[in-house]
């Protein structure tokens, strides 16, 4: 998979809320005091865990904004693995400005970094099957596009972006409408050619429903093993499958082996723990 960066025009936003939220109306006023103006640095990114990095063209443009004079001299590129005490990046430049960025650079780069290691997690527990792993909108409000980007980087995939990328007719749509039929026969008569149909089952008798009107795709909510074994075998390949619903590292292999094409994770951009990642002066 490429890893493309992130677009400016879409993490800039992010980059200067956050720093706006730190800086305030003062500034770093311990920074100012102590720090001569002229005085510089260089500093070491360093790994305190072992883990997945995510993140560093965002840590750098959190640098470039304070001061566009500091250059961050990367290590590794966003993906690799590395082991705790590995320097992932050095950042040269204005002291002030260095220490300014340190902790909203850190604040990125950590939250994506676990984001990465833990779906990482996931992708190896699957290795040898065909499945892959993929997220859900189970994001932090305003930090979608980076969190999405931070499973991209440790080898999983998205699922959709935002509510209009595609249909996903879930549980709460089945019930106001009355029937998966009428979900989908609506849903179909409304959008474009282009757009994909897919909708979340209970039971099989809405898979079954589901499967005889042609969707994309089903998402298996909550399924055992073996069920999900059973329903991969009715679909045959004539839709995506998508298991979903309490997945970790110690069940995924399970999950996989059922035949499924997609795990479906939600907590990988909601709980992950950040990996723990220090700037240390050299």
């Amino acid at each position: 998979m490429i890893l493309a960066p992130i677009p400016r025009l879409v993490i800039e936003p992010l980059i200067r809320t956050a720093l706006a939220e730190d800086l305030g109306l003062a500034g770093d006023i311990t920074s100012t005091a102590i720090i001569p103006a002229q005085h510089h640095s260089r500093f070491a990114l360093c790994a305190r865990k072992a883990g997945v990095i995510a993140g560093l063209h965002v840590a750098q443009l959190v640098f470039a904004l304070i001061d566009p004079d500091i250059v961050l001299h990367q290590q590794v590129e966003d993906g690799a693995t590395v082991a705790r005490g590995d320097v992932i990046a050095v950042a040269e430049g204005a002291s002030r400005g260095l220490l300014t960025g340190e902790r909203t650079a850190l604040n990125f780069l950590c939250h994506m970094s676990g984001i990465a290691t833990a779906t990482a997690d996931i992708v190896q527990a699957i290795a040898g099957t065909k499945a892959a792993v993929v997220c859900t909108r189970k994001t932090t409000p305003g930090l979608r596009a980076i969190e999405k980007y931070a499973i991209r980087a440790g080898g999983g995939m998205n699922h959709r972006y935002a509510l209009h990328d595609a249909v996903l007719i879930k549980d709460n749509h089945i019930a106001v409408a009355g029937s998966v039929t009428e979900a989908i026969q609506r849903a179909r008569a409304a959008v474009g050619h282009m757009v994909k149909i897919e909708v979340e089952v209970d039971t099989f008798h809405q898979l079954r429903e589901a499967m005889e009107l042609g969707v994309d795709a089903v998402l298996l909510d909550n399924m055992t093993p073996e069920q999900l074994k059973e329903a991969v075998a009715f679909v045959r390949g004539r839709a995506i499958t998508e298991a979903s619903g309490g997945i970790t590292p110690d069940t995924a292999a399970a999950i996989a082996h059922t035949g499924v094409d997609l795990l479906s994770v939600g907590w990988l951009t909601h709980s992950a723990p950040a990996l723990d990642i220090g700037l240390d002066h050299v």
